[in-house]
């Protein structure tokens, strides 16, 4: 640790390197979890219909391994390397030459930028880690929302409790007082529009995962940043909407999934204050 304190380069470099990794990991997550998630309901309607589920073969976070979505061929070590593999392999299946997203490498560079940025403001410390995770988390349950309109429950929860908890241990920068009433207005903020929106149209306007997602961005940040959070969130998804809907691409009435730019605030709203709240060891 001292190397790292006595040149805090390194510190910010192995950051991004790890960031990589699990900016890698992030995007296995953002791929399974959510048909996880299906298959499970697919099961729970079976038995409640008093059916038996189907056999399926083993899908999880571990198996099978990761592979080629269209050929299905398993991926070697060298082409699971985060961004450098993307570019080696000019952005196609080594094997049946299909084109890879972009979003591989950006989801991996973004999660490692996220780590750096925590490393430089943070130093050696714990704060500095807990950060980077907060920071993980969101960008996983953004890509997930934009992908599928969920917000899974087993992120969304962790986060909240995470952030009650590292506030009580002085690691946020907030009060325990501060973190739980930023969770609570968080959460009854946006049920209170979800409410009133369905009492006037009938509509559902507004997933339930919202509200939690909030309430763990108010967790962390604490019930002061959450005006500024919900008007950045707020105008930038009104502008992409305008923009999709003048491109043609959004269809009047059609749902947009908020939870990508309640991240992006809640990112922004971070970077502005992480430094003021990190505990040095």
């Amino acid at each position: 640790m001292e190397l790292f304190q006595t040149y805090p380069l390194l510190w910010i470099l192995l950051a991004a390197l790890v960031g990589l990794l699990i900016g890698s990991f992030v995007n296995l997550l953002v791929w399974r979890l959510p048909q996880m998630m299906q298959n499970d309901w697919a099961d729970e309607v079976l038995r409640f219909q008093g059916q038996e589920p189907p056999a399926r073969d083993m899908f999880n976070l571990f198996l099978p391994r990761s592979h080629c979505p269209s050929c299905k061929t398993s991926l070697g070590a060298s082409e699971l390397v985060p961004v450098l593999s993307f570019l080696w392999l000019k952005a196609r299946c080594r094997h049946c030459q299909a084109r890879v997203s972009w979003r591989y490498p950006l989801v991996e560079l973004a999660v490692a930028a996220w780590w750096a940025w925590s490393a430089a403001q943070g130093g050696v410390s714990t704060s500095a880690l807990a950060w980077a995770g907060f920071g993980t988390v969101l960008l996983a349950l953004a890509f997930i929302d934009a992908d599928t309109m969920l917000l899974p429950d087993v992120l969304t929860q962790p986060l909240i409790w995470s952030g009650l908890i590292l506030s009580a241990l002085g690691l946020t920068g907030l009060s325990l007082s501060d973190s739980l009433w930023g969770a609570v207005a968080g959460y009854l903020s946006l049920w209170l529009v979800h409410a009133v929106f369905k009492m006037i149209t009938g509509k559902q306007g507004m997933g339930e995962g919202d509200f939690k997602l909030l309430a763990a961005l108010g967790a962390w940040l604490g019930w002061m940043a959450l005006p500024v959070l919900l008007l950045i969130a707020s105008l930038l998804g009104v502008m992409v909407a305008l923009f999709m809907r003048w491109r043609g691409s959004l269809q009047a009435g059609e749902p947009l999934p908020f939870g990508p730019y309640l991240v992006f605030a809640g990112l922004l709203c971070a970077m502005a204050d992480l430094h003021s709240g990190l505990i040095y060891f």
